[in-house]
């Protein structure tokens, strides 16, 4: 474990392995502890490297919300990365992390490897946007408010049940550990973060130039994010995409086994150098491609 320095802030960081680096960045109900069922399993054959992200306890959670931002949260990325001497990783990222991890591959395609983007999208689909900013917005005022991050409701949320119900174990200890966060970090998170960024829908331009060897998971039942996924799929010319069925939100805590395996395969099929471009010819809806 260690300290940080980076963009004005104190990160909290934890390495484990050697071999080729995995960072993983954590959704916004998580922090570093939620990708243990994967350090525990990739640790033995890679360098895996969790972070709390700013705002985060045991990172730094500063008093100024100028100082929270989706660029900011992209260049933490490189500041963790430069202070572990990492030049190029594989960046797996859990919806907030996905996020995340898909703008830093945009703007450092030399330094990823190969990008897992899971459980990513909400707030992006135009026909629910304007609810998500207005939610999002009153959830991070109600933090506020009450000093809370009402960890009970957020656990108990739409796409969250899923691991609820699938292990009431490992659900209750992130329901503890997600009611050890910081209110004021989650809400400032929420409004500059969440709220502020930019819609998916604003990069079709920059995804379909990105070469960047991407596997996009998401859920079945993880209603905000299915249709971004698909729009993700369709614009990213090395974008593959898996929904595992019955599952939710939590994809890596609901199921690990499932999930080490889906990014395993990933890992080998790009380190083999035989994650390809999709073939132009099925980019059609016709089921009989152009005709002569």
């Amino acid at each position: 474990m260690a300290y940080i320095h980076t963009n004005g802030v104190k990160l909290y960081v934890e390495e484990t392995g050697a071999g080729d680096a995995i960072l993983f960045a954590h959704e916004f109900g998580g922090d570093h502890r939620s990708w243990s069922p994967q350090v525990q399993h990739f640790a033995a054959h890679y360098r895996c490297i969790t972070y709390n992200a700013r705002g985060y306890p045991p990172s730094e959670v500063p008093e100024d919300e100028e100082r929270y931002g989706q660029q900011l949260s992209t260049d933490d990325v490189t500041g963790v990365l430069d202070a572990f001497g990492v030049e190029r990783a594989f960046v797996v990222g859990l919806s907030m992390g996905a996020y995340t991890g898909l703008m830093f591959a945009m703007q450092h395609p030399e330094r990823v490897h190969g990008l897992v983007f899971a459980s990513g999208g909400s707030g992006a689909y135009p026909h629910t946007r304007e609810q998500f900013l207005a939610d999002t917005r009153r959830v991070a005022d109600t933090m506020l408010a009450s000093d809370s991050v009402d960890s009970t409701g957020m656990a108990t949320g739409p796409s969250r049940v899923q691991l609820q119900n699938k292990n009431p174990q490992v659900w209750e200890q992130f329901a503890q550990h997600l009611s050890e966060h910081s209110a004021r970090g989650s809400a400032y998170t929420l409004r500059h973060v969440q709220a502020e960024r930019p819609s998916l829908y604003d990069f079709a331009t920059e995804l379909r130039a990105m070469t960047t060897p991407t596997l996009l998971l998401v859920g079945d039942e993880d209603e905000s994010c299915l249709d971004v996924n698909l729009y993700l799929k369709r614009n990213m010319p090395y974008g593959g995409l898996s929904i595992p069925a019955k599952s939710g939100h939590l994809l890596n805590l609901e199921e690990p086994e499932r999930f080490n395996q889906l990014l395993e395969e990933f890992l080998q099929t790009v380190k083999a150098g035989r994650w390809q471009r999709r073939d132009p010819r099925s980019e059609t809806v016709s089921a009989f491609g152009q005709r002569s």
